[in-house]
């Protein structure tokens, strides 16, 4: 076992610090949290628009002028999110480069937007909406690293309108970057027309066709599901904060997913997608936190009797009732210890398989898309993710699995402290 543990740090310790410190991971996933207020915001607004057996109560043309005075408020937020992720990034990995980074976060967008498809009009050009959601995700993402590399290299050359002194700051700053946004610009602006003497017609049905519909497929499976929670559960083992290092990859392909979803729900029709940024944090993440120890707290109070194991669930249940649970992770401990390893990893791909099942067979309705906050309670974030009560069923049967997974570890592991505990006590009496 201490072999197989080494061989495995050896071989993952480098790769997460790289991804740790990786600039263009580090500024998508800074990207995805600048957005994420205002994706909160709006998914708020879907569950409120669409709460179950509404229509029944007030009628079916109140219930529509109902839908339709709160539609603003996730069309506005969710149905743009890639302009928000877009801006967050360009805003990051310009101020990485110590830029001016409002300027890098505007630009990239900007960049987006010349590249995005538009139906012209006599005065103006008008962008569809799922062309700045789901579907414009990863040419935005790939847009705004463009855009930021860009400005900076164009900075870098001094490629710049010095203003005289004397001049307010926010002016001259804002002359500084005139240059180097043309320069940028102008480049997207050529890529664009050369893309329009091609089949695809455009960057953004390029991007699509090629990069993000083989990469949603994929990422959609349960196979590529399975090994993105495995990892999660791996580099937390070793101390690392596997949720980040993953979703700092796999977070384009689940909220794409995810956004999908929520237009397809919003619409009325069948939920094309079972696993999305929700199937992950509300089934797999939201019980309890990583690894679903809301399940291991239950365990120690069922049967702890060492008094480290006792205390260690008094101190972590509250916070996992929230789905935090590092007093769980670094006290219990799970980190670097062999005796738990074996529930911490098998214990998430169970859950994974079984979810996964439930919504392929029908029996529980797949995430609709609608972000839940990551600190709603376990039951209650599965009936809002799913927008029914099986979700929250579900959520209580993988609990009880978990549970029995990691009944007999828990059980070696109290009773080493417990033996240990009572060793300590017989050694101080003989002292006494």
């Amino acid at each position: 076992m201490n072999k197989f543990m080494d061989v495995l740090e050896n071989i993952l310790m480098p790769v997460a610090d790289k991804l740790n410190n990786n600039r263009y991971l580090t500024s998508l996933r800074d990207g995805f949290m600048i957005a994420l207020p205002l994706i909160i915001f709006g998914s708020i607004f879907v569950v409120i628009a669409n709460l179950p057996f509404l229509d029944m109560l007030i009628g079916e043309e109140a219930y529509a002028e109902y839908q339709a005075a709160l539609a603003p408020a996730s069309a506005g937020t969710l149905s743009i999110m890639a302009t928000f992720v877009i801006v967050g990034i360009g805003y990051k990995l310009t101020e990485y480069y110590e830029g001016e980074a409002i300027y890098g976060g505007v630009t990239a967008l900007a960049a987006f937007l010349i590249l995005t498809p538009q139906v012209l009009g006599d005065v103006t050009g008008v962008i569809a909406t799922e062309n700045l959601g789901a579907k414009g995700m990863f040419l935005g993402i790939f847009t705004a690293f463009t855009a930021a590399e860009l400005y900076r290299f164009f900075v870098a050359k001094d490629w710049t309108i010095k203003m005289p002194q004397g001049v307010p700051g926010a002016v001259s700053r804002s002359f500084s970057a005139l240059l180097p946004i043309t320069f940028t610009l102008s480049i997207f602006l050529m890529v664009r027309i050369i893309f329009s003497y091609t089949p695809f017609g455009d960057v953004q049905n390029f991007i699509y066709t090629v990069v993000q519909a083989p990469l949603t497929a994929l990422g959609s499976g349960l196979p590529a599901t399975i090994a993105a929670v495995l990892l999660i559960q791996i580099f937390w083992f070793f101390g690392l904060h596997g949720q980040i290092i993953v979703n700092s990859v796999m977070d384009p392909v689940w909220y794409s997913l995810a956004t999908e979803n929520l237009a397809a729900f919003q619409a009325g029709e069948e939920v094309p997608h079972i696993v999305s940024k929700q199937f992950i944090e509300s089934f797999v993440v939201g019980m309890g936190g990583s690894g679903m120890t809301l399940a291991v707290i239950l365990g120690i109070f069922l049967i702890g009797k060492s008094r480290q194991m006792k205390e260690i669930g008094k101190l972590g249940a509250p916070a996992g009732i929230f789905n935090v649970n590092e007093p769980i992770i670094f006290g219990l401990p799970i980190i670097m210890n062999p005796i738990v390893l074996l529930p911490w990893l098998v214990a998430p791909v169970v859950v994974t398989v079984i979810t996964y099942m439930s919504m392929a067979s029908g029996l529980v309705p797949p995430p609709t898309g609608v972000i839940v906050p990551w600190t709603t309670p376990t039951i209650l974030n599965g009936a809002i993710a799913t927008n029914s009560w099986q979700g929250g069923v579900l959520q209580a049967f993988n609990i009880v699995i978990v549970f029995l997974i990691w009944w007999p570890f828990l059980k070696i592991l109290d009773n080493q402290y417990y033996e240990s505990e009572r060793d300590d006590e017989e050694s101080t009496n003989q002292s006494a």
